[in-house]
This record gives structure tokens, C-alpha cells and sequence, in this order.
């Protein structure tokens, strides 16, 4: 999903929250806490209309959660419409404004999709709903203990403020009919840019996969990664950083157009891929090499890879706003959306292929046979072959590093 920091805000921007409304009924409302019961809450969402903010940039995705919607319907009269965003940070901004004009009750916004910098901005400024993930049975699924990106929302802790959705981790491909071995290591892709001069590329931050793929070189570079892990005004940011912008220097020159340029996302460098003007592509999503392959826009002996050590990974969550008017349908819809059902729908390659945030082993014999059933990419990973998911940075570390490596390569 996209993600921005929290903008500043706009005489427009406040405008528009004033004047947007939720049609959900005051009497049908809730106020969370943790002596409701499952049948309380599934008793007050009859009825509501939840107006969920989601990214709106893939057809896929928007299918899915029309699919979802529509269950959440039959099963418990909740309607949901999905507000298609582009920017996850002007949702934050609406919230932010609607606070500060005083409208704490009947928002806009029912339930956003969000993870990262935004879900920091909303904790920071009391923006979101009180905890309210415990209250949800099939919360008790979700693999907390060998997901840790499900409770610490980037270094943020989640405190049962959002509900896990998704798991994303960066993923590396290649064609092996052209490459016999992948490198397994930044410091292995250097010498296999050096040995295929012009064949290696990444994107241009800010673009969302390349300010990955730096803070990726980071942590394998680092001295100590451990200060990636604190904010970023408590570190030696010139000492911390000097072995990426070193690594940088040094494998520009041997990449695609000489490092003069960069793509502009994930999307391009699969199209180059694809042509094979170079030999390596990157993604967030295990399952797209295999998802492109069944779509021909890869060919079948494209595959995909991670580092030895380990790739960075985070989760994708929902939220609900502190002013939400239909707090107890959010609830339903969140649940659903962690159901083995609705989990095992989204991570088939054929529907979506975002992997699960639930723990196989809390499954019922049913939910289980759900992933069994599954069909399995050609070019997709197991979950052991994924290998050590390594957590984001501190959210501080995006904005230092983006706004060094515009000031060193941006021309």
C-alpha cells in the first residue's frame, strides 16, 4: 500500500472534513471497551454502513474487497463501501482536521488501511479508536509470536490499535534461464552488477520499493543495525549511513544506464525484466513473480529470491478512527477480514497472493484445509524458503535517508 507522512494541513483540507458525513445511525453507534462481548458487538453493527478508506490503485485488490464486503453482508447486515484513496496520509490529514474543527463523533472515516508512518501519525495525535483487536475472536489466529511485525507496526507498537490484514517482504527475481545463480547478499549483488555491467537497476526513492531496497543495503551494511532501530536524532546519522552511500557509489556506475537514471517503481523494473534489458527485479509481494507468470507478463523460468540474512517485512493493518460513527460494523469487518476464509482467499495466487498474517498451527482442521488447498506458484516461496524476516527501521530513518540520497544522486 502507499504511505505518506502525516501532510500539513489546508483551509481545503478542513473544509472537506466538515462537509463530509456518514449516514451511519447515532443509536446503532459504540463506545469500546473491554467489557463488550463478541454478541454486543455483533448486535450493534446490524444496520451500519461502514465507509472503509483503501487504497484504490489495483483492480485485484478492490475485487477482493468487494468480495469481502459482500460476505460481511450476508453474514452479519453490515454494508461496507469502500472509499478508493490514493495517499494514506491525506485520509490521516481529513482525521486530523475533523479533530481539530471539534467533530469527535460522526467522521468521515470508518476504517482505514494503513501500516507505517501513517498509523505513527494517528497514535501520536489520538486519532484512532481505543483497543479494541482483543475483542475479536479471530484475533486469537493471528501469529503474533512468529510474526512480530503484527505487534510492532514498524518500531511502533500496535497496542491492539489496528487490526493485522496482510504480510508483505521484499523479494528479489531473476530469470534462470539467463542467470544461474542469484546473489545472496547485497555485497554479492555489487560483483554480480560488476559482472553484468548495465543488467542492475533499483528505483529512485522516495518511490516505496526503492527507499526499501537503500534501507535493505542498509541493515546488511550496517556496523551496528541496531541504531536503525532508534530514532534517527539519536544516532550518529553520518557515521550510521557512510557504508550505504559507500555501496551506492560504487555500484552505480556498473548499473542500468549507468546509474544516470532509475525506475520509477516495481511495476517498470518487471517490464524491463520482461525484455531483458536487466537480470534482476525486485518486489513487496512473494507471490507477484508467479502472479505475473500465470498473467505472461513474466516468462515461466523467471523465479524468485531472498538474502541469506534475512529481507525486510512488515504487516498491513486496518484502523479504526477515534470518530468513527460505526465503530461496531469496523469491528465485524476487521474480523472478518482476519478469518481463515478471508485469509485464505487473499493469500491464492489467482485472487491476490498477500500472505496470511494467521499462525497455521491455531487453525481448525477447516481453516487448514483452506492453505492446504491452495495453489502454489511456480515461482513462489515456501514460507521456510522466505527465510528471517527482518523489521523496518525506525519510521524517522525514511525521511533522513530519502532526503541524503536525493541530495547525493537526484539530478
Amino acid at each position: 500500500m502507499k504511505k505518506t507522512a502525516l501532510s500539513i494541513l489546508s483551509a481545503s483540507a478542513l473544509t472537506l472534513a466538515l462537509a463530509a458525513c456518514s449516514d451511519s445511525p447515532d443509536s446503532k453507534d459504540i463506545e469500546i471497551s473491554q467489557e463488550l462481548t463478541w454478541d454486543e458487538i455483533v448486535d450493534k453493527a446490524k444496520g451500519q454502513k461502514v465507509y472503509f478508506n483503501a487504497w484504490g490503485g489495483s483492480e485485484t485488490i478492490n475485487d477482493y474487497i468487494s468480495w469481502a464486503a459482500e460476505r460481511v453482508k450476508e453474514d452479519y447486515g453490515v454494508e461496507v463501501e469502500q472509499v478508493k484513496v490514493t495517499e494514506t496520509g491525506n485520509v490521516v490529514s481529513r482525521i486530523l482536521a475533523e479533530k481539530t474543527a471539534g467533530r469527535n463523533e460522526d467522521g468521515s472515516v470508518d476504517l482505514v488501511w494503513i501500516n507505517g508512518e501513517n498509523f505513527k501519525a494517528m497514535k501520536e495525535n489520538e486519532l484512532l479508536a481505543q483497543p479494541y483487536t482483543q475483542l475479536l475472536p479471530n484475533y486469537e489466529l493471528v501469529d503474533t509470536e512468529g510474526k512480530p511485525t503484527t505487534v510492532f507496526d514498524f518500531t511502533t507498537p500496535v497496542d491492539n490499535m489496528e487490526a493485522p490484514w496482510g504480510m508483505a517482504q521484499l523479494v528479489f527475481m531473476f530469470d534462470s534461464a539467463k542467470v544461474p545463480q542469484a546473489p545472496g547478499s547485497i555485497t554479492e549483488l555489487m560483483k554480480f552488477a560488476a559482472d553484468n555491467p548495465g543488467r542492475v537497476t533499483y528505483p529512485a526513492p522516495p518511490s516505496f520499493h526503492g527507499t526499501t531496497f537503500i534501507k535493505q543495503a542498509l541493515l546488511e551494511l550496517a556496523d551496528d543495525a541496531s541504531a536503525l532501530y532508534q530514532p534517527v536524532d539519536e544516532s550518529d546519522f553520518e557515521m550510521v549511513s557512510k557504508p550505504l552511500w559507500d555501496f551506492l557509489d560504487q555500484l552505480h556506475p556498473t548499473m542500468w544506464r549507468g546509474g544516470e537514471a532509475f525506475t520509477q517503481g516495481a511495476d517498470e523494473m518487471k517490464q524491463l525484466l520482461n525484455d531483458g534489458e536487466i537480470l534482476i527485479s525486485l518486489s513487496f509481494n512473494p507471490n507477484d513473480a508467479s502472479n505475473a507468470i500465470a498473467n505472461q507478463e513474466l516468462p515461466d523460468t523467471v523465479r524468485t529470491y531472498v538474502h541469506n540474512s534475512g529481507t525486510i517485512g512488515n504487516t498491513h493493518f486496518v484502523a479504526i478512527p477515534y470518530n468513527s460513527s460505526a465503530k461496531a460494523g469496523a469491528m465485524v469487518f476487521s474480523n472478518f477480514l482476519m478469518s481463515a476464509e478471508a485469509q485464505a482467499r487473499k493469500a491464492n495466487p489467482e485472487v491476490w497472493g498477500d500472505p496470511t498474517v494467521l499462525a497455521y498451527n491455531k487453525l481448525d482442521s477447516k481453516g487448514k484445509a483452506l492453505f492446504d488447498d491452495l495453489p502454489i506458484g511456480v515461482a513462489t516461496l515456501s514460507a521456510d524458503a522466505l527465510g528471517t524476516v527482518l523489521r523496518e527501521p525506525h519510521t524517522s530513518w525514511v525521511a533522513a535517508l530519502e532526503n541524503e540520497w536525493q541530495k547525493r544522486y537526484l539530478k
